[in-house]
């Protein structure tokens, strides 16, 4: 009897550290309002957003802080505009986060065009990438 109690707890060891973790990166629980120009996406430093002109896909980092005036900063993530004009409509573009910290996909909702998104403290290290 014993030995069953140890190859018991011993097979339940072995499944546990076996255990894959199948982290996905969740979708916002965001209103689906398509009036809104600007949404505000959080990333998973708490401290850091992304701020969307939803009509043509511009970006800004805003962060946040208790700490001062000098630690709270909004800074362009990417000033191209995606549409122009009469192509520019509310609720065009949205920001679906990914496993990494760092990293989003843009989607044009109307037309289907992509792009990586990342975000970083340096200016040098952020980007906007057409997804091919």
């Amino acid at each position: 009897m014993k030995s069953k109690f140890v190859t018991f707890i011993f097979l339940l060891f072995t499944t546990i550290s076996l255990a894959q973790s199948t982290s996905e990166a969740p979708i916002q629980n965001i209103s689906t309002d398509t009036t809104v120009v600007y949404r505000l996406f959080s990333t998973k430093n708490m401290y850091t957003f992304i701020k969307l002109d939803t009509r043509n896909g511009r970006m800004w980092q805003v962060q946040w802080s208790t700490k001062g005036r000098d630690y709270r900063f909004e800074t362009i993530l990417s000033d191209i505009s995606l549409a122009y004009g009469e192509e520019e409509q509310n609720g065009r573009f949205f920001l679906y986060p990914t496993t990494n910290i760092y990293n989003f996909i843009l989607l044009d909702q109307i037309d289907g065009r992509a792009w990586q998104v990342q975000w970083a403290n340096e200016q040098k290290d952020r980007m906007l990438i057409r997804i091919y």
